[in-house]
């Protein structure tokens, strides 16, 4: 077994997520394919606060990110939408490994609390089929809209992802956050291996692809939303263990059993993390399974948009602030675009800062970054808990309000 320290082990999952200095992807569109290829997947969220987690995500480790390079990528069929833990941006070459989902929901697997219907469903593939690409709203003046009532939504939407949930439609591209559906085989590039994968070549998918991605895992981290694969990781693990594949890894003072490959902790023990404060979304890679981030990270992480708002401690949509390689509190924004104002409703820092001096220089530069990547010309700070770092981060900032 390979033993880490704390430290060392966070220099590896911070390197392995490309947070460890800017620019580790390089710029423009190819470095937003080696982004998602290496993380995986990238989370797409509904919640617009702030720019939306896919945005966020992208811009943290490709800061030249702009929107409209995404539905480039998305256009140039280099990445697809599908489900991963939740709905996600994936690298087109991972496919092949969603047909055993696909496959397993087209046969009868539920996804949704209701029951398909599959009358309305052979009508929607007759219009795309027949007329292409087309968006739910395309549907709302159907007059077999009128005859269904399932919950609050239309009965062709509801039809439209369940055909692409089962894989018989992909989303083309977005218009605004709109997704266009169109029929599997016009979306998908011409030569891509679409072969179902054996439930082996999966889950030595899962384990290789976890591992590219965080540096460091679990068995409990590999299968992570994914139900019925406890088992077959577990065998799968201890089958490359035999085979010199991975490794067995120890974090100092953790009891968890940790895997990775050598190759990855011999590089990692070479990596310098600058030390620059990352503004991370709540849906970011890094911080979305949140025991691990307790774990590793000594950091109690819980997004509290979910949470009744007399419950909530920090706020509705804190950003966890990544600072070298450790997170040292979190930030709670909101663009109010029709005044141009990034609003900083509530900072928090929670764990000793030796410089301070550095730390504000590096929290200002980022915020005011994020501001400029929100569309936001100023800053207006209400709280912050430390004296210090509130008064030197008004001077930095020039708020228009003095935070309290």
């Amino acid at each position: 077994m390979i033993e880490l320290s704390s430290n060392h082990a966070r220099r590896l999952v911070v390197a392995h997520q490309g947070l460890h200095k800017s620019h580790a992807f390089g710029r423009g569109t190819s470095a937003l394919s080696a982004c998602i290829e290496r993380l995986g997947y990238i989370q797409i969220d509904t919640i617009s606060v702030v720019h939306r987690a896919h945005h966020h995500t992208f811009w943290t480790r490709v800061p030249t990110y702009r929107e409209a390079q995404l539905d480039t990528l998305q256009r140039e069929r280099k990445v697809f939408e599908y489900w991963s833990h939740a709905a996600a941006y994936l690298p087109m070459q991972d496919y092949r490994y969603c047909l055993p989902y696909m496959n397993a929901v087209a046969s009868g697997q539920k996804k949704h609390w209701y029951t398909p219907d599959r009358k309305v469903m052979a009508a929607v593939m007759r219009r795309i089929r027949s007329s292409g690409a087309a968006m739910a709203r395309d549907f709302e003046a159907s007059a077999d809209d009128k005859q269904h009532f399932w919950g609050s939504k239309k009965p062709a939407k509801i039809a439209l992802e369940q055909l692409f949930i089962e894989g018989k439609l992909m989303v083309s591209h977005r218009e605004g956050f709109q997704k266009v559906f169109d029929l599997t085989e016009r979306v998908l590039p011409p030569g891509l291996d679409t072969t179902t994968p054996s439930n082996e070549e999966f889950i030595r998918y899962l384990v290789q692809r976890t591992i590219q991605s965080q540096g460091i895992v679990t068995e409990t981290e590999i299968g992570y939303l994914r139900k019925g694969t406890k088992a077959d990781i577990k065998k799968q693990v201890q089958q490359m263990l035999a085979d010199g594949e991975i490794a067995e890894v120890s974090v100092a003072g953790k009891p968890e059993v940790y895997y990775s490959r050598e190759d990855c902790i011999h590089k990692a023990s070479k990596v310098r993390v600058a030390k620059k404060v990352r503004l991370l979304s709540p849906f970011d890679n890094l911080v979305i399974q949140r025991k691990r981030v307790t774990n590793l990270f000594d950091f109690d992480y819980q997004i509290e948009c979910y949470v009744p708002e007399g419950k909530r401690v920090y706020g509705y949509f804190c950003l966890p602030i990544l600072y070298g390689d450790k997170l040292v509190g979190r930030l709670d924004p909101k663009a109010d675009r029709k005044n141009r104002t990034l609003i900083v409703r509530n900072l928090v820092i929670e764990k000793t800062i030796k410089d301070v001096d550095a730390f504000v220089d590096q929290l200002a530069r980022a915020i005011d970054s994020f501001a400029r990547f929100n569309g936001c010309e100023r800053t207006t700070v209400q709280r912050v808990n430390h004296k210090k770092i509130a008064a030197a981060l008004a001077d930095q900032l020039s708020c228009s309000d003095d935070p309290q």
